[in-house]
């Protein structure tokens, strides 16, 4: 959802748009409020160019430029004309920065928000992805990718160690290099009374490469929705294993929207494992506004301390936290506005404005 301009150039599209799905403000406390400049560091901007015919063979080239006052992520998609009945194949660059926030943050204001140690990662991955052809209720995906982590410090130098003193990096050298073979399933059943939806991901890094890292990491979620008169239950869960090496930024971040609301990214704890449960009840109040209360709780299963240099220690994450609250949804014809209050362990209260493009629930 946002301001969106398309213009077409020849075969080619370019799409221009203000991308306000990743939250308009993250979480805004009560008290005290956050600045402004942490509200407009939400704000992502989009540039997407889609060429439909590259070669005139039907091939697809897709660009996109997501830009973000602290972060940044370009992706580069090559997609060759296939039967509908075979894997769709994609080539595929991207490059992200981003700041380490959920594992090397620190927790802040009671566990509400986490704030920025001046660590960044900077990926940089290639290579073939496969979609399997969807077939009834299921979906599947492989790939397989070059990847290449380097941390760096706010300016734009690389470093191998955290403020302790500890290595980022699996290797102790300034970077990590890793292949990754990776499967994703998924399953939806979806009609008007209910849902099931399960996705599965499993990520197996490969010794093809001198020094590269050799690990397993699977995560599934399942989320299941009844429809209760004119009211709406959902329940989610979601767990997640890494086992052989591991770089910290590997571990599993829990806390946060999506999470564990009523804490800030990755406060709860970050962990080899993790397990976190969701429930949101939701009852329609007018026409196109709808209230919920929720319950979010999560933990890393006392894991924390097999991460490399245990940082969740180190910055006092509890590994354990539960957040309540309720909120409000409004639908519109742009998107779903939703306003949830949360309150964390500690009593602490989080406000967390969103907008969701499917707008509905």
């Amino acid at each position: 959802m946002g301001a969106q301009q398309s213009v077409n150039a020849g075969k080619a599209k370019v799409d221009m748009q203000v991308d306000l799905t990743h939250m308009l403000c993250e979480a805004l406390l009560l008290p005290p409020l956050r600045s402004s400049g942490v509200t407009l560091s939400q704000i992502v901007g989009r540039i997407s160019l889609k060429h439909p015919n590259l070669f005139g063979r039907s091939e697809k080239l897709d660009v996109i430029l997501d830009k973000g006052i602290n972060d940044s992520n370009v992706v580069v998609a090559y997609r060759r004309p296939r039967p509908e009945w075979l894997s769709q194949q994609s080539f595929v660059i991207q490059h992200s920065m981003t700041p380490e926030v959920a594992v090397h943050g620190f927790p802040a204001d009671n566990f509400t928000r986490s704030g920025s140690r001046g660590i960044n990662l900077s990926r940089l991955s290639f290579g073939l992805e496969l979609n399997e052809p969807a077939t009834s209720n299921w979906t599947s995906g492989t790939s397989v990718k070059f990847e290449h982590i380097r941390p760096i410090n706010n300016q734009g130098h690389s470093i191998a160690r955290d403020h302790d003193g500890f290595p980022l990096t699996c290797s102790g050298n300034l970077h990590d290099n890793m292949i990754i073979l990776k499967q994703e399933s998924g399953y939806a059943d979806v009609n008007d009374n209910s849902f099931l939806k399960v996705n599965f991901q499993m990520e197996q890094g490969l010794p093809l490469v001198p020094k590269s890292l050799t690990f397993n990491r699977v995560k599934c979620a399942v989320s299941k929705g009844i429809k209760l008169g004119p009211t709406f239950l959902v329940t989610s869960l979601t767990g997640g294993s890494i086992v052989g090496d591991m770089a910290p930024y590997q571990a599993f971040a829990i806390g946060g929207l999506g999470s564990v609301r009523g804490y800030g990214e990755g406060a709860v704890g970050s962990g080899r494992l993790c397990l976190i449960a969701n429930c949101e009840y939701t009852v329609p109040l007018v026409k196109h506004l709808e209230g919920s209360i929720f319950m979010d709780c999560g933990s890393d299963l006392g894991s924390a301390r097999h991460v490399p240099g245990n940082p969740a220690l180190r910055q006092g994450k509890p590994g354990f936290g539960i957040g309540f609250g309720y909120g409000l949804h409004f639908n519109t014809n742009l998107g779903q506005i939703r306003v949830d209050y949360a309150m964390n362990a500690f009593n602490r209260k989080t406000i967390y404005f969103g907008i969701n493009s499917s707008g509905g629930s």
